[in-house]
């Protein structure tokens, strides 16, 4: 989801990527069902809706990834992981800022390829 101003220029994009459980019996099917989840959530609370004081609505960007949870007989409860993403920094100075909430550059990697790491 981003948010896009209404009536402001707009000189930058506010991004959340929300994590949602789904259960489906395929890939497709839980795609669709991501993405009818997704377009569900636009909108801009009845017009009360503002980011940084200015007026403005949460828009559907998509389903960036699909991730089957790692113990399907299992339900997730208290500390199961349900998702996670793989980034990349090119220094600890950059991980630092990152942890510590400050601007950082960081490279966010596909994992719909294969990953990079060897379990």
């Amino acid at each position: 989801m981003y948010v896009r101003f209404k009536k402001h220029r707009q000189t930058h994009f506010p991004v959340w990527e929300n994590v949602i459980l789904i259960k489906a019996r395929s890939d497709l099917e839980a795609f669709k069902k991501a993405e009818k989840r997704g377009r569900e959530e636009e909108g801009d609370c009845g017009g009360t809706f503002r980011w940084g004081g200015k007026p403005a609505r949460w828009v559907f960007a998509g389903v960036r990834q699909l991730i089957t949870c790692d113990n399907l007989q299992k339900r997730p409860s208290d500390r199961s992981e349900v998702t996670y993403l793989e980034l990349d920094v090119s220094s600890k100075k950059e991980l630092k800022k990152f942890v510590d909430g400050e601007s950082a550059v960081v490279k966010m990697l596909d994992m719909r390829r294969e990953p990079t790491h060897k379990l």
